[in-house]
């Protein structure tokens, strides 16, 4: 059994390392304040071949897995921009890995490049208003227009609404997760509950362009680099080669967005917690108060030093998880547990952070108040606290479920 990490996510960290050095704290806050994209360090992570990790050499592309990716999230998160998560999550876990592992040639040669090199970006449309977590339950609906072909030449046209899809203002591309056949025929002809789902590849500024797609978006507590949006979709028009997958047979490759989705998540959390344990830290060893720094008081010491011991843990199962994943193996448990144990620490190093600076953490002359923002939706996000709990106790431990 080997622990250390291959060369190639070593190599990955150093050099994300000396990308996110380049950002301080300073810089993270500043585009939080002013609701701006970090277009800077994105093009910087971009440049270096940081967001085509995943992307096979012959697109241009680092050939790497997901772990090298968790690992560049992991460290970007933990130089202060913990909402840089986002960067890794949206482009390369919903665009590269998902074309990679399931796009056609034609998909991989037109897009993966743009990929690789950081001048495409991604989003994923799944969550809807009444659907909520349960992705079985929704609606928006894709259906063949006759006017442009018979059989499976026929374009699509896609209608229906999706709420918190994220970097929408951004993205050259988004993953439309539909229904090809309603919820309600699939239980009325016996089908399997996952059936009739379809993923397609939609041109974002083209059907913005056609006035098609739109977007509103929602006013939030923190991660303002990017916008999180209402998206409303009128017939926007997909070409039948934009299908990524099989008409109806979707799901199995919505399984392929979701678990690397998590993993990332984890990672990020991860890095939160670093990022958070660095500040307070730095601070504890340097502020003294009764003649002594307050770093020495074991109410402050022992709750930074038994999260810090949970942050091991959560980075040593996220890299499982992600190194199942890369096998091919199952990781659908592992990559739960990974995104459960990341989003926790990752808020309660934040939280810790905050008690261990005192009534200057609520100031923005420091940034833990962006932190702390900014960790705490990862309990909610990208499946809420619950559900992974009840997927533990139902898959993991054999109880029985709720519904």
């Amino acid at each position: 059994m080997d622990f250390d990490l291959p060369d190639t996510a070593l190599a990955v960290r150093e050099g994300v390392a000396a990308v996110a050095a380049k950002y301080e704290h300073a810089y993270w806050s500043r585009c939080e304040e002013e609701h701006r994209f970090p277009q800077e360090v994105f093009d910087d992570l971009g440049a270096g071949g940081w967001f085509g990790l995943c992307v096979p050499e012959e697109y241009g592309g680092g050939g790497q897995g997901l772990l090298e990716l968790a690992v560049a999230n992991m460290t970007l998160c933990a130089s202060g921009g913990v909402a840089g998560t986002f960067f890794y999550v949206t482009t390369p876990g919903f665009g590269a890995m998902t074309l990679t592992r399931h796009g056609t040639e034609e998909q991989k040669q037109r897009i993966l490049p743009g990929l690789a090199d950081g001048s495409l970006q991604f989003c994923l449309a799944l969550t809807e208003p009444d659907a909520g977590s349960n992705a079985i339950e929704i609606k928006t609906q894709a259906r063949r227009d006759p006017s442009t072909g018979s059989g499976d030449a026929a374009d699509f046209l896609i209608k229906g609404q999706k709420v918190w899809i994220s970097n929408v203002e951004n993205a050259d591309w988004m993953v439309a997760v539909t229904r090809t056949i309603p919820a309600a025929e699939t239980k009325e002809h016996g089908l399997p509950r996952t059936a009739g789902f379809t993923l397609f590849l939609v041109d974002v500024k083209e059907a913005l362009a056609a006035g098609t797609l739109s977007y509103t978006p929602i006013p939030k507590m923190g991660s303002n680099i990017l916008h999180s949006s209402q998206v409303f979709l009128d017939d926007v028009r997909v070409p039948a080669e934009n299908v990524i997958g099989e008409v109806d047979a979707g799901f199995a490759v919505l399984w392929d967005v979701l678990n690397p989705e998590r993993i990332l998540a984890a990672s990020g959390g991860v890095g939160t917690a670093d990022a958070a344990l660095r500040i307070a830290s730095d601070y504890a060893r340097e502020r003294v108060v009764f003649g002594r720094p307050i770093g020495a008081n074991q109410g402050l010491q022992f709750p930074l030093a038994q999260i810090k011991a949970k942050t091991e843990l959560g980075r040593l199962m996220t890299y499982q998880a992600a190194w199942l994943f890369d096998q091919g193996r199952p990781c659908g448990n592992e990559a739960n547990v990974a995104k459960l144990t990341g989003a926790q620490v990752g808020w309660e190093a934040a939280n810790q952070a905050f008690q261990t600076l005192g009534g200057m953490a609520y100031s923005k002359e420091y940034p833990v108040e962006r932190i702390f923002r900014d960790a705490r939706i990862a309990k909610n996000i990208p499946v809420a606290e619950e559900l992974v709990l009840a997927h533990i106790g139902t898959a993991m431990l054999g109880l029985p479920k709720s519904y």
